[in-house]
């Protein structure tokens, strides 16, 4: 892949993005409205900014805003449209020039609460639930929305609601403790939530690993501490793989890892937005240390639904009551379609058909294996740590020599240079080298190697892992040295 095809595709994956940008024209439409394009794009890199995020977060508020998402009758057409009710803290509170930012970002923020589209009927019962979606700045500043949708209280049928929280914190379980709280105190008033909330706005945003108590009083039970804690693998806060394990097999996963690594355009399909954003969150994490650097969306609004028909790779993710859609737009053979639904007689709609053969067999024996020894009932902590782990291996044996092959001139760390053609021809086998020739050709690798010909002597965690590879080699060439000596 050329620098120039590069730009090309990064411009054509610009425009597509802000589809977004054109929400509020797209929504109102059908009355005869015409609005100009806004700069605010949905397009987002997961995991491209983790370091970024996390230092941005410091000295940052815990939120942004919380607001309140109820159905409301459309005049004179039928069905709902999603409307915001409540919000905190309250516009007046904001400056101008903040006032005029995020009244573009509410705009959006509705469609992606009640994707769905606009017919609803009332409900006496609802099951709720939690799931995540990403507001994305031209600039490429990323910001989280978290949501949680349920029956307010009352007697008879009616619509549901959604509460959304505004972060810059990319912290899913986090969040949704936080949703149990003001749900817990709507139960008993909306003005329960305001001093809750408030509390939590001032409160510092703690470290990997530590924990933030917030004090709230509630009537009739008095003062309580409320513990918030990060978890310590920052780079996996935002991360649950229990959903992706349940809906697919160990096989199955690998087969949807492999379309991801080699980026192309994959949607998944499920009845429940929480399956959705959780699934497509887990996938993008199995890719660390590299990030996904298209187009992103965990939960696409039925009013941009054509986004299905961008050229350029991407994940998305669609509820089913919208599958025909996907399938009516997206007639191509290169898409790859993934169904979560409860009882699919078939989980992949679509597929090429290669993708049992892109991860080479040694390796795929290895990640299986490694993805066994993973217990029924283990935390989901636990099952990030195993998971995480054995498609970290995973690109440690395919690609983890990356840094003897970034030569340096001089010193005082200036930019390397890195050898493509040495890197690889240098895996052993012959299967190991195919799939590192086509995995230097994605973006993600591109990024990635940028990033370490600019900083030659930054170091992470995968460095970490790298180094531990390495020495581990070292000492069983040793050991089989020695072996033979012996003999």
């Amino acid at each position: 892949m050329s620098r120039e095809n590069d730009e090309r595709d990064s411009g054509t994956l610009k425009r597509l993005s802000n589809v977004f940008s054109n929400i509020n024209a797209k929504l109102h439409r059908d009355r005869g409205e015409r609005e100009p394009s806004s700069p605010k794009t949905g397009h987002q890199s997961p995991g491209s900014s983790r370091l970024q995020d996390q230092s941005s977060a410091s000295g940052q508020f815990f939120f942004e805003y919380l607001v309140v998402v109820s159905l409301k009758k459309r005049r004179d057409q039928e069905g709902y449209e999603p409307q915001i009710t409540y919000q905190f803290p309250k516009r007046d509170a904001m400056g101008q020039s903040q006032r005029e930012d995020e009244e573009k970002s509410l705009k959006a923020i509705p469609l992606f609460c009640f994707p769905e589209g606009v017919n609803w009927a009332p409900l006496t019962e609802y099951t709720s639930e939690t799931f995540s979606f990403v507001l994305t700045e031209i600039d490429g500043s990323r910001r989280n929305g978290y949501c949680r949708r349920l029956l307010p209280s009352g007697k008879g049928a009616r619509a549901p609601e959604a509460y959304c929280i505004i972060s810059r914190l990319a912290c899913f379980g986090l969040f949704s403790k936080i949703f149990d709280e003001v749900e817990k105190r709507r139960q008993k008033s909306m003005a329960m939530i305001y001093p809750f909330m408030q509390s939590l706005r001032e409160a510092s945003i703690p470290a990997p690993g530590h924990t933030v108590k917030i004090k709230s009083f509630i009537p009739e039970s008095g003062t309580e501490i409320i513990s918030l804690t990060r978890p310590v693998d920052s780079w996996l806060e935002h991360v649950d793989f229990r959903t992706l394990f349940r809906y697919l097999s160990d096989e199955e996963v690998l087969l949807v890892f492999a379309a991801t690594v080699l980026e192309r355009r994959i949607i998944f399909i499920a009845d429940e937005l929480s399956t959705l954003s959780q699934v497509i969150h887990a996938v993008a994490a199995l890719l660390y240390p590299f990030t996904w650097q298209h187009t992103f969306i965990s939960i696409v609004p039925k009013v941009l639904i054509d986004v299905v028909m961008a050229p350029t790779p991407y994940l998305l993710g669609v509820t089913r009551n919208m599958l025909d859609l996907v399938t009516d737009q997206s007639d191509d053979a290169d898409l790859f379609i993934v169904d979560l639904s409860d009882g699919a007689e078939e989980k992949f709609i679509m597929r090429l058909g290669d993708e049992d053969s892109i991860i080479p067999p040694k390796l795929k024996e290895d990640l299986l294996t490694a993805l066994s020894v993973r217990e029924p009932n283990s935390t989901a902590e636990e099952l990030n740590r195993v998971i995480s782990e054995a498609f970290l291996s995973f690109f440690v044996n395919t690609v983890g020599h990356f840094a003897s092959h970034v030569k340096h001139k001089g010193s005082g760390g200036q930019p390397g240079v890195f050898n493509k053609k040495a890197f690889c021809k240098a895996p052993e086998h012959k299967a190991n080298r195919h799939f590192v020739k086509q995995f230097v050709e994605t973006q993600m690798f591109d990024i990635f190697i940028q990033e370490v010909e600019k900083h030659p002597n930054r170091e992470g965690f995968f460095h970490k892992k790298v180094a531990e590879y390495e020495e581990k080699r070292k000492s069983e060439k040793v050991k089989n040295l020695w072996g033979r000596v012996g003999l």
